[in-house]
Order: C-alpha cells, then structure tokens, then sequence
C-alpha cells in the first residue's frame, strides 16, 4: 500500500479502562510519534464509555485506537464509530467481540476445523472444590481470563491443587474463567498486515512461560525468525493464522498466537487478537520491520486502510469527516 498522499488529522486514542491499560498508554506514544514524524497532526486522548469527547475533536480525518481489552477492543468503541460513520483502524464490532471472547471464538475455530487446545468454562457459580478438568485437558493446564489480554491472571498449574487454587482466587473477580489444555512446545505468533502474513516469529521466553512481564518489562525474551521447525510446519502455522483471521472477520492488522505441539509437531491456535501492541517489545512491528515496513510505515499504512475502509453512517446521521 502507498503512503498517505497528503497529510492527515488523526485522533489517537490511548488508555482506556481495561487491564492493560499502561500496554496502551505505551503503544500510543509510538504511534504518535511514527505520525507526526511524517507530518500528519495526531490529537492524542483518552476515552471511556463515560467520556467519549475525544470524539468530538475537530478536525479529524479518522480514528486510530491503541487500545487493548475492556471497551477499546471488544466491539464497543468499534460500534459507536461505526454508527457515527468515523473512519478507523482495525476491525469492525462484530470481529473485535468475537475474538475477545476467547470461549466464543475457539468456538468458531472449532467449528472450522482450525485446531485450538481443548477448553471447557468455570462458572463461580458452578465451581466447587471437589472440581476437576475435563477429559482431554489434564495436567500441566492453562487458567485464563475469557477476555482478558496481556496474559493477565493467567497461570499454568501443574497438579490438581495449582488449578483450584488459580480458580478460588480468580473466580470471584471474572465470574468464570477459561480452563485449556497445555500445549508443551514453540510458541509462535503470526502478525496479519491486511489479509497477508507477516514473517512468523519463535517466542522464547526465559521464565516459565510468556507472562506480562516477559512481554512489557524484561530484556531477555528471544524473538527468532529463524525457527529451527520443518518447512511444512511453518507454512501450516502460517496458513493457519490466515484462517483464523478469516473466519473471525479481522480486518486490517492482527495478531495470532500459536503453539506447536511438540510431540506431533501440530500447531493449535490459541488466540487472536485484534489490536496488538506497538510498543518497543511489541511483536507485530517486529514481523512487520523483518518483513521491511518501518515502524513508520506500518502506522502510515494503517491510517490508509482506515480511510479506504471508512464506515457509511446510517441514514439520517452525517458521516464525521469534515476537516
């Protein structure tokens, strides 16, 4: 895609009320930066359901939200733009819901034949101590939040006794939480720019498994792009991504979490996500810089897809996009 023919007012959201809310803080900054850096003007502001006045902001040419769960990413803003006819970066409200419902959209991945790790939903309401997993998950399993991002309260428990006491303590705050089968082997994630895959990148943390502070804070996670995996592998892992992406209905950039099972060398999808980070540790700029698209052009190839992919506002409601 070309860059952007003529400079743009963009409004740039940032904050928001989720988790991760820092992660976001952080990506906005750098995208901030990338764009005015190539003359464009950016508005920079927080947003909540309570207070949508950066909304409001004139002139603007489109929205670009470097926000991750909570209201930011899970269809609600993604709504309100739409029925206001404001241009955006990302995917519409239908695909940010789905893929941050995590027990939803392993349920269309099913669905699709697309390989996940098996699951089953603990309920507060249902839980009690004589609980075990169900058949197919077993030990070592993965206890998450169902929409949560950023590996937030998310814990691997080796035995019985890990698993109850993740979910006595995480329950009373979620309400019900995602209980998966562990998958032992490379962790790979595949960035999305536009319906193509970016270069698959190998995560390998230190520490026991790619936690928030992996991700955000320490220096010493590895991210290879020369992945010691068969050929066949990776092409399916990329494949695979690709599928996911599709039958979630992303649009313009996401990001897809893989394991591959190293006993079978299958890859299992764990997640998508729609709104990845873009700070310093971030992963998608990664693929994207391997794949020779600067941190620059990344973000101004984003705002282009916005504009092409400008929403129709309903009838009886003037699109917002007078400078």
């Amino acid at each position: 895609m070309n860059a952007l023919v003529k400079p743009l007012n963009i409004t740039l959201l940032a904050g928001g009320i989720s988790r991760e809310r820092d992660v976001s803080l952080a990506s906005g900054a750098q995208i901030a930066a990338a764009l005015r850096s190539r003359g464009h003007t950016v508005f920079e502001s927080d947003i909540g359901p309570d207070n949508l006045s950066a909304l409001d902001h004139r002139p603007s040419d489109l929205v670009f939200p470097a926000l991750h769960g909570t209201f930011g990413e899970d269809g609600q803003l993604q709504e309100i733009l739409e029925a206001r006819g404001i241009a955006y970066v990302g995917s519409g409200p239908a695909a940010s819901k789905l893929a941050m419902d995590k027990v939803a959209a392993k349920s269309v991945l099913a669905e699709k034949s697309i390989p996940t790790p098996n699951w089953q939903v603990v309920s507060s309401g249902k839980y009690k101590d004589s609980w075990t997993p169900r058949s197919g998950i077993g030990y070592p399993c993965v206890i998450k939040p169902i929409a949560d991002g950023s590996s937030v309260a998310c814990r691997i428990c080796t035995d019985i006794t890990q698993a109850r006491a993740a979910l006595a303590e995480f329950l009373p705050q979620y309400g019900a939480m995602l209980v998966e089968r562990f998958i032992s082997g490379p962790e790979l994630t595949v960035g999305i720019l536009d319906g193509r895959a970016l270069p698959i990148i190998h995560i390998r943390p230190v520490v026991a498994f790619y936690d928030y502070q992996a991700k955000y804070t320490r220096e010493d996670t590895e991210y290879l792009f020369d992945i010691a995996l068969p050929a066949a592998v990776l092409e399916k892992v990329a494949r695979l991504a690709l599928e996911t992406y599709q039958c979630i209905g992303a649009r313009h950039l996401a990001r897809v979490d893989i394991m591959v099972d190293q006993a079978t060398m299958e890859p299992m999808v764990l997640e998508l996500n729609t709104l990845p980070g873009f700070t310093s540790h971030s992963l998608l700029p990664k693929a994207a810089a391997r794949a020779g698209i600067s941190f620059e052009d990344l973000c101004e190839q984003l705002a282009a897809m916005a504009i092409r992919d400008r929403p129709t506002a309903p009838a009886g409601v003037k699109a917002e996009t007078n400078r």
